[in-house]
């Protein structure tokens, strides 16, 4: 199993650590509120409370954080993160939903990407996945999408000890259009679908 720090204390950082110790992983939770994060690692249950700045403890460290913050949380660790495989959740949309916020030819992966230390290594994953259908328990798919072969290895092995399956789209240039399908996703919650009570998936049956 994986040792795993998730830096934020909202609904997908709950979600993410709930299935991560079910699933047998060591769970650092860290906030910048120290409260906070001890409160949401005591209510978890096996889940230990970590110091924001400091030296993560898990080799994989999910950025569970409004993308607007990712990359100044990023830079914010500079080194401390040297090493680790860092997982992005987040989709770069407009306060209306009805965009990308990210430069044109890029993704909020590949900007986070460039704040991040050398020889951390940066994936794609879980931003098509809404959290409170994460929390369920359910078996889903989780596309991915990264650079290095074995950094993308690590998030798949981490991602199926969680009971889901990886998909792995790409390098991590496919971000760009897994941030895109995010949109799509919140589009399809409010008008096509009418609620978010819905899973992406790949159907691979003849």
């Amino acid at each position: 199993m994986s040792s795993i720090s998730i830096i934020g204390l909202g609904n997908m950082a709950g979600a993410l650590a709930g299935r991560a110790l079910a699933g047998g992983n060591a769970v650092e939770i860290i906030g910048r509120d120290p409260a906070k994060a001890k409160e949401l690692a005591a209510a978890l249950g096996g889940a230990t409370a970590g110091t924001a700045g400091a030296v993560p403890a898990g080799d994989i460290v999910v950025l569970a954080v409004p993308y607007a913050s990712a990359a100044s949380v990023v830079s914010e660790y500079g080194d401390a993160l040297h090493g680790k495989v860092i997982i992005d959740i987040t989709n770069p949309v407009s306060p209306d939903s009805q965009s990308l916020v990210t430069p044109d030819g890029s993704s909020g992966a590949q900007e986070i990407a460039k704040a991040a230390p050398a020889g951390a290594h940066v994936v794609k994953a879980f931003n098509t996945v809404f959290g409170h259908m994460l929390a369920q328990g359910n078996p889903l798919d989780v596309l991915i999408a990264g650079d290095d072969a074995d950094a993308k290895a690590t998030v798949s092995a981490f991602i199926m000890s969680l009971g889901l399956r990886p998909m792995d789209t790409g390098p991590l240039a496919m971000a760009r259009w897994l941030e895109g399908t995010g949109l799509v996703m919140i589009g399809l919650g409010r008008y096509g679908v009418g609620s978010f009570d819905f899973t992406l998936g790949v159907n691979t049956s003849a």
